[in-house]
Protein backbone atom coordinates (compact mmCIF):
# COMPACT_ATOMS: atom_id res chain seq x y z
CA UNK A 1 0.00 0.00 0.00
CA UNK A 2 0.90 3.47 -0.68
CA UNK A 3 1.61 5.79 1.63
CA UNK A 4 0.14 9.37 2.67
CA UNK A 5 3.45 11.28 3.84
CA UNK A 6 3.30 14.81 6.14
CA UNK A 7 6.52 16.87 6.15
CA UNK A 8 5.63 20.01 8.24
CA UNK A 9 7.99 23.20 9.16
CA UNK A 10 7.75 26.87 9.53
CA UNK A 11 8.07 29.60 7.29
CA UNK A 12 11.24 29.34 5.57
CA UNK A 13 11.94 25.86 5.97
CA UNK A 14 12.14 25.29 2.43
CA UNK A 15 9.19 23.05 2.33
CA UNK A 16 8.44 24.05 -1.63
CA UNK A 17 12.15 23.81 -2.24
CA UNK A 18 11.87 20.65 -1.01
CA UNK A 19 8.39 19.67 -3.11
CA UNK A 20 10.02 21.14 -6.56
CA UNK A 21 13.15 18.96 -5.81
CA UNK A 22 11.22 15.91 -5.23
CA UNK A 23 9.34 16.77 -8.50
CA UNK A 24 12.48 17.33 -10.35
CA UNK A 25 13.52 14.11 -8.95
CA UNK A 26 10.34 11.69 -10.42
CA UNK A 27 10.28 14.19 -13.94
CA UNK A 28 14.50 13.69 -14.22
CA UNK A 29 13.07 9.51 -14.10
CA UNK A 30 10.53 9.64 -16.22
CA UNK A 31 7.91 9.16 -13.91
CA UNK A 32 4.69 11.19 -13.59
CA UNK A 33 3.95 13.50 -10.76
CA UNK A 34 0.71 15.32 -9.91
CA UNK A 35 1.02 19.02 -8.39
CA UNK A 36 -1.87 20.04 -6.26
CA UNK A 37 -2.06 23.50 -4.46
CA UNK A 38 -4.71 25.42 -3.02
CA UNK A 39 -6.58 27.22 -5.32
CA UNK A 40 -6.69 30.28 -2.63
CA UNK A 41 -3.08 30.58 -2.74
CA UNK A 42 -2.24 32.91 -5.83
CA UNK A 43 0.88 34.80 -3.70
CA UNK A 44 3.26 34.00 -6.85
CA UNK A 45 0.25 33.09 -9.60
CA UNK A 46 -2.94 31.07 -9.19
CA UNK A 47 -1.13 28.12 -11.15
CA UNK A 48 2.33 28.06 -9.88
CA UNK A 49 4.02 27.05 -7.42
CA UNK A 50 7.47 28.67 -6.58
CA UNK A 51 9.68 28.84 -3.79
CA UNK A 52 11.74 31.83 -1.89
CA UNK A 53 14.85 30.32 -4.13
CA UNK A 54 12.92 30.99 -7.40
CA UNK A 55 12.54 27.85 -8.19
CA UNK A 56 8.62 27.14 -9.80
CA UNK A 57 6.36 25.00 -11.47
CA UNK A 58 3.01 24.78 -12.58
CA UNK A 59 0.20 23.16 -10.41
CA UNK A 60 -1.61 20.31 -12.10
CA UNK A 61 -4.96 20.81 -10.15
CA UNK A 62 -5.85 23.57 -7.99
CA UNK A 63 -7.90 22.59 -4.76
CA UNK A 64 -11.14 24.55 -4.33
CA UNK A 65 -13.98 23.36 -1.56
CA UNK A 66 -15.98 22.15 -4.12
CA UNK A 67 -13.24 20.21 -5.85
CA UNK A 68 -13.83 16.05 -5.84
CA UNK A 69 -9.78 14.36 -5.43
CA UNK A 70 -11.42 11.22 -7.09
CA UNK A 71 -12.67 13.08 -10.00
CA UNK A 72 -8.73 13.44 -11.43
CA UNK A 73 -7.32 10.51 -13.28
CA UNK A 74 -4.56 8.60 -11.22
CA UNK A 75 -3.81 6.72 -14.52
CA UNK A 76 0.05 6.80 -14.75
CA UNK A 77 0.80 8.95 -11.94
CA UNK A 78 3.82 7.49 -9.29
CA UNK A 79 3.43 10.58 -6.96
CA UNK A 80 0.97 13.17 -6.22
CA UNK A 81 3.11 16.05 -4.38
CA UNK A 82 0.45 18.65 -2.39
CA UNK A 83 2.09 22.19 -1.66
CA UNK A 84 0.65 24.48 1.22
CA UNK A 85 -1.58 21.29 2.52
CA UNK A 86 -2.64 23.09 5.51
CA UNK A 87 -5.13 24.92 4.04
CA UNK A 88 -6.49 21.58 2.54
CA UNK A 89 -10.05 21.02 3.80
CA UNK A 90 -10.30 17.91 6.31
CA UNK A 91 -12.71 16.31 3.68
CA UNK A 92 -9.48 17.05 1.34
CA UNK A 93 -7.29 15.57 3.68
CA UNK A 94 -9.40 12.42 3.93
CA UNK A 95 -9.54 11.71 0.35
CA UNK A 96 -5.57 12.02 -0.02
CA UNK A 97 -5.41 9.10 2.59
CA UNK A 98 -8.06 7.30 0.60
CA UNK A 99 -6.47 8.03 -2.47
CA UNK A 100 -3.11 6.68 -0.97
CA UNK A 101 -4.99 3.46 -0.24
CA UNK A 102 -7.60 3.08 -3.09
CA UNK A 103 -5.19 3.85 -5.86
CA UNK A 104 -2.03 2.64 -4.47
CA UNK A 105 -0.17 6.00 -5.10
CA UNK A 106 1.97 7.60 -2.72
CA UNK A 107 1.18 10.69 -1.55
CA UNK A 108 3.48 13.80 -0.24
CA UNK A 109 2.01 16.90 1.45
CA UNK A 110 4.30 19.63 2.24
CA UNK A 111 3.05 22.47 4.83
CA UNK A 112 2.97 24.49 8.23
CA UNK A 113 1.88 22.76 11.16
CA UNK A 114 0.34 25.47 12.97
CA UNK A 115 -0.80 29.30 12.76
CA UNK A 116 0.74 32.23 14.03
CA UNK A 117 -1.11 31.64 17.40
CA UNK A 118 0.83 28.36 17.90
CA UNK A 119 -2.88 26.16 16.71
CA UNK A 120 -3.01 23.90 14.37
CA UNK A 121 -4.36 24.32 11.19
CA UNK A 122 -7.66 21.57 10.65
CA UNK A 123 -6.02 20.39 7.56
CA UNK A 124 -2.75 19.84 9.35
CA UNK A 125 -4.32 18.00 12.34
CA UNK A 126 -6.00 15.73 10.32
CA UNK A 127 -2.78 14.90 8.57
CA UNK A 128 -0.97 13.97 12.06
CA UNK A 129 -4.18 11.76 12.74
CA UNK A 130 -3.76 9.81 9.53
CA UNK A 131 -0.30 10.68 8.10
CA UNK A 132 2.29 6.96 7.89
CA UNK A 133 4.84 9.35 8.08
CA UNK A 134 5.55 12.87 9.77
CA UNK A 135 8.76 14.58 9.08
CA UNK A 136 9.64 17.67 10.63
CA UNK A 137 11.50 20.20 7.99
CA UNK A 138 14.00 22.13 10.29
CA UNK A 139 14.78 25.63 9.86
CA UNK A 140 16.25 28.18 12.50
CA UNK A 141 14.82 30.87 14.38
CA UNK A 142 15.04 34.48 13.07
CA UNK A 143 15.99 36.09 16.37
CA UNK A 144 18.89 33.20 17.24
CA UNK A 145 20.62 29.95 16.18
CA UNK A 146 17.69 27.14 17.62
CA UNK A 147 15.43 25.18 15.64
CA UNK A 148 12.34 26.81 14.76
CA UNK A 149 8.81 25.65 15.96
CA UNK A 150 6.66 28.69 15.61
CA UNK A 151 5.86 31.27 12.85
CA UNK A 152 5.61 34.51 14.36
CA UNK A 153 3.81 37.24 12.13
CA UNK A 154 4.42 40.65 12.45
CA UNK A 155 3.60 44.08 11.15
CA UNK A 156 7.24 46.37 10.20
CA UNK A 157 9.05 43.75 12.55
CA UNK A 158 6.42 43.88 15.40
CA UNK A 159 4.53 40.67 16.49
CA UNK A 160 0.95 40.46 15.46
CA UNK A 161 -0.95 39.41 18.37
CA UNK A 162 -4.46 39.54 16.63
CA UNK A 163 -5.79 39.09 12.63
CA UNK A 164 -7.16 36.12 10.99
CA UNK A 165 -5.76 32.68 11.25
CA UNK A 166 -5.44 32.47 6.96
CA UNK A 167 -3.27 35.82 5.77
CA UNK A 168 -0.92 34.69 3.08
CA UNK A 169 2.59 36.04 3.00
CA UNK A 170 6.40 35.17 3.31
CA UNK A 171 9.21 37.03 5.12
CA UNK A 172 7.24 40.43 4.85
CA UNK A 173 4.91 39.10 6.98
CA UNK A 174 6.51 35.68 9.06
CA UNK A 175 9.26 35.09 11.24
CA UNK A 176 10.34 31.43 11.79
CA UNK A 177 10.77 31.35 15.89
CA UNK A 178 11.97 29.12 18.64
CA UNK A 179 9.14 29.23 21.25
CA UNK A 180 11.76 31.19 23.25
CA UNK A 181 11.73 33.97 21.10
CA UNK A 182 8.06 33.65 20.20
CA UNK A 183 7.22 34.01 23.63
CA UNK A 184 9.30 37.22 24.24
CA UNK A 185 8.28 39.21 21.01
CA UNK A 186 4.76 38.07 22.02
CA UNK A 187 5.55 39.61 25.54
CA UNK A 188 7.24 42.52 24.11
CA UNK A 189 4.11 43.18 21.27
CA UNK A 190 1.37 42.79 24.36
CA UNK A 191 3.63 45.30 26.84
CA UNK A 192 3.56 48.08 23.95
CA UNK A 193 -0.25 47.27 23.06
CA UNK A 194 -0.69 47.82 26.82
CA UNK A 195 1.48 51.28 27.32
CA UNK A 196 -0.23 52.40 24.61
CA UNK A 197 -3.74 52.28 25.81
CA UNK A 198 -3.10 54.04 29.30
Amino acid sequence: MAKLYFRYGTMGSAKTLNLLAVAHNYRQQGKRVLLLKPSMDARFGSNTITSRAGLEMEADVLVADATDLFDIDFSCINCILVDEAQFFSIHHIQQLRDIALIKDVPVICYGLRTDFKGKLFPGSMRLMELADSIEEIKATCFFCNKKSTMNLRHIDGRAAIDGPTIQLGAEESYFPACYRCYYDQIKNAEEALVSCQT
